[in-house]
């Protein structure tokens, strides 16, 4: 029964991130209720309410930023740095004549 290391450490874990799942569903209902109810007309919700929210909103919007399960890695943020990088020296290395050409084609493909 040798687990990895790294399950060893999310079950060491997963006390300080259920207190911040908590924490967060307090935020949450704290926001809502001293927002939302004077602006909008919206009734008040109960803690349990604002954790099932946070839930959901996992559910629906993914992991909060963090890029770890699966998507697209073309959208990697060094990679996003890389390709303009790569733009950025495509684009210096170009002659005037070569810049107004690229305009004129990205000109005419944003018309359509």
């Amino acid at each position: 029964m040798n687990r990895p290391h790294k399950y060893r450490l999310r079950f060491l874990l997963f006390p300080f991130f259920a207190a911040a799942a908590l924490v967060l569903g307090w935020v949450v209902k704290w926001l809502w209720n001293t927002i939302l109810p004077p602006l909008l007309g919206v009734g008040i919700i109960s803690f349990w309410q604002a954790v099932g929210l946070l839930i959901l909103c996992r559910i629906l919007f993914g992991n909060f930023g963090r890029g770890s399960m699966g998507g697209n890695p073309r959208w990697k943020q060094e990679d996003h740095f890389q390709a303009r990088a790569q733009w950025r020296q495509k684009w210096t290395n170009m002659t005037d004549e070569e810049r107004a050409k690229f305009k004129e084609e990205w000109k005419k493909r944003c018309r359509r």
